[in-house]
């Protein structure tokens, strides 16, 4: 990836900063370590992995075909009518190309819930193995000025460090020097959640009918699980779901609690969760594994609305002189994960492994810096199209759902047309 603007010819090896090494950052430096031509930095926050939260990958991760990439009943159409044929074929034949223990591990994780803690270290034992690329690992939490420091030109810093990104707004040129908020942020807040989570002793599925009538004496508050499939140990069930919560319950909630803190502080709230899973137990017998889990969190919906440094590029500059001298117009850098596109309701470690993927395969391409930077863009928005009606889609369907023993409550949530 040679970019005929810049004056200092590249090294042998292309210098490749991954700063965030949870998930999405592991992955990117594994598919970068399994290509040749790099030598990468990855910038570690953490001394060891230890987050237990359950998550389960999309099927599309590991689709070998088109019509099993869109195959989501949710979005499914919406991918046919955002992405090209031809765009979807060449993620697929990238897909191909993956190392295949790296590709056999998405395949693994896939098949049902995983800890993120497990794939942490699955990945960073791949990636400790080696590969055509070296990896130097480096446990520091940069700042910006740090980041900024460390860049030389024809250098490419890939931005993995989540929700709180540490670059997402210094990509867009301030517009004056009091401009230091959120200018390449565009964020819409959906609801306050508390998300719960729990381990039940037996197997346990659940559909639209079962999160009904197990909800019809919760007048108030709906416990809404997301459980279609079992946890790995085959006779326990990872159940995670969520709650709708006022911005008052929000603000009086700790950011974690368990079951008993939400019973003795939160009684109503506490008694949607309760009741629901009152009829679990006597459906199946079954009971709780240890606590139940807590997390009090804001469902945003949100995007850059520059994913790369493209603002701050020569061919696109179109500020003073002083824009020339900054580190990012002189190197390469990218968002990816959720420092790119906030997506609540479970989607945001499937998407930010697809982008991974997606800027992978460009970077190992013989492509100018300005061409990644706008087939990047491209993709990301569509990208961004996909999550926002499935978003938007689910978060209707829930509105709808927690109004269903109540007509009026109904017909105020629907637009008919």
């Amino acid at each position: 990836m040679i970019d005929p603007t810049t004056i200092e010819a590249p090294q042998t090896k292309r210098r490749v900063h991954v700063v965030g090494a949870g998930p999405v950052g592991l992955l990117m430096t594994a598919m970068l370590q399994s290509m040749e031509g790099f030598a990468i930095r990855l910038y570690e926050k953490r001394p060891a992995y230890t987050r237990t939260r359950m998550v389960k990958l999309a099927s599309y991760l590991t689709a070998d075909s088109i019509s099993a990439y869109c195959a989501d009943e949710i979005d499914g159409d919406n991918v046919s009518a955002i992405f090209e044929p031809n765009e979807l074929e060449n993620a697929l034949d990238f897909r191909r190309s993956i190392n295949p223990r790296l590709f056999a591990l998405l395949q693994g994780w896939g098949q049902g819930f995983c800890r993120l803690r497990d794939i942490e270290e699955s990945l960073s034992a791949l990636i400790n193995e080696g590969g055509k690329s070296p990896v130097e690992r480096i446990q520091s939490a940069l700042t910006v000025e740090q980041a900024m420091a460390v860049l030389q030109p024809h250098d490419i810093m890939i931005d993995c460090t989540g929700a709180n990104s540490l670059l997402r707004d210094h990509l867009v040129p301030a517009a004056n020097e009091a401009d230091s908020g959120e200018r390449n942020t565009y964020k819409r807040r959906l609801e306050y959640a508390a998300n719960i989570t729990f381990l039940f002793g037996r197997p346990y599925s659940c559909n639209e009918y079962c999160k009904y009538y197990k909800n019809r004496g919760n007048p108030r508050y709906k416990f809404i699980p997301a459980v279609d499939r079992i946890a790995q140990d085959a006779e326990t069930s990872h159940v995670f779901g969520i709650i709708n919560i006022s911005p008052e319950d929000y603000a009086a909630m700790p950011p974690k609690c368990n079951g008993d803190h939400l019973r003795k502080h939160f009684p109503a709230v506490a008694a949607s969760m309760d009741g629901f899973i009152n009829q679990i137990y006597l459906e199946t017998q079954g009971k709780i594994l240890g606590e139940i889990d807590i997390v009090r969190i804001p469902l945003n919906l949100y995007r850059a609305r520059n994913f790369t440094a493209r603002p701050w590029h020569p061919m696109f500059w179109d500020g003073n002189e002083n824009g020339w001298n900054h580190p990012f117009s002189r190197a390469s850098v990218f968002l990816v994960g959720d420092s790119a596109i906030g997506s609540p309701y479970f989607q945001s470690i499937s998407l930010g492994f697809e982008c991974a993927m997606f800027l992978a395969d460009l970077l190992g391409q013989q492509m100018t810096v300005s061409d990644v930077y706008d087939r990047y863009e491209l993709l990301m928005y569509k990208q961004w199209m996909r999550v926002y009606m499935r978003s938007k889609i689910i978060k209707h369907n829930k509105d709808i759902f927690e109004r269903l023993d109540d007509t009026f409550g109904i017909l105020e949530r629907l637009h008919i047309y």
